[in-house]
């Protein structure tokens, strides 16, 4: 069990450690910690709480990971909780705040997540995998973020929202509705304004299969169909390939309901 942990970094009684981890100068690491192995902690930040960190994520100077939820209905001594997944970076000045009693004292984030500068995960979020949250993204309370979501600078995403699988959000975006999966949104409100082809076709979506999203996404914010009726729609004209399937799903479970549209997504590639 080899770490490199420097002279000047203070590590809790509590903390347990897996193999390989290094831990930078002055460096706070107190609370019952978890580290896996291969974990690396940078200069002056802190992790704190009740939290555990998978294998190989790499925390840069200054974050600050585990700390309290920003909740006033929180007290200091409530037993809650953070899980992060595998090979995980967060970048300088990041924070992740852990779940509230009231939201069931859980924040999870997934695997293989980027966390750019100054991004921010509010109490009770669930961050899937393969995401990347530029500079200044922000969740508010309560958000899910499906797999492989992309949230520009600047972004705020507000409470209980959802994001879907592969959806992009532009830059200096707010966030109201849930995002659907597959989509590319901006704006203040955000609006949809096509699937996310340049997304799609990297990751490996048959021409074929684009066609069907986008007849689904035409139908559901373009057709003057009520949602529930608009699905109908999709479900009866539709091919249901995987991702049109989600979609639905998606759309059909909203609470918050959908981000408008601005324009036709057919209109364009």
């Amino acid at each position: 069990m080899a770490h490199q942990i420097h002279p000047t970094a203070v590590v809790g009684p509590l903390v347990k450690t897996g193999d390989n981890v290094i831990i930078g100068p002055y460096a706070v690491i107190d609370g019952e910690v978890v580290l896996g192995d291969d974990v690396e902690v940078g200069a002056h930040a802190h992790v704190s709480g009740w939290t555990t960190i998978g294998n190989g994520s790499r925390i840069f100077p200054h974050a600050a990971i585990g700390g309290d939820p920003q909740d006033k209905k929180h007290k200091r001594l409530d037993k809650t909780c953070l899980e992060i997944g595998a090979n995980n970076i967060f970048r300088e000045f990041v924070t992740i705040n852990r779940g509230t009693i009231e939201g069931g004292g859980l924040t999870r984030i997934g695997n293989n997540n980027l966390f750019m500068a100054y991004a921010h995960v509010a109490h009770d979020c669930r961050v899937g995998d393969d995401c990347v949250f530029a500079n200044s993204g922000t969740l508010a309370g309560h958000v899910t973020v499906e797999d492989r979501v992309i949230i520009g600078g600047l972004t705020a995403i507000h409470q209980f929202c959802r994001l879907g699988t592969m959806a992009m959000i532009g830059g200096c975006s707010r966030v109201i509705q849930d995002v659907p999966p597959y989509a590319l949104c901006v704006g203040g409100p955000a609006l949809v304004y096509n699937i996310n082809a340049v997304g799609l076709r990297r990751a490996g979506m048959t021409a074929s299969n684009m066609k069907h999203l986008k007849e689904a996404f035409r139908i559901l914010f373009h057709s003057g169909l009520a949602k529930s009726s608009a699905i109908e729609q999709i479900q009866k004209d539709v091919i249901k390939t995987p991702e049109v399937g989600h979609l639905v799903d998606f759309a059909g479970a909203s609470q918050r309901g959908l981000c408008g549209s601005a324009k036709d997504p057919s209109s364009e590639e």
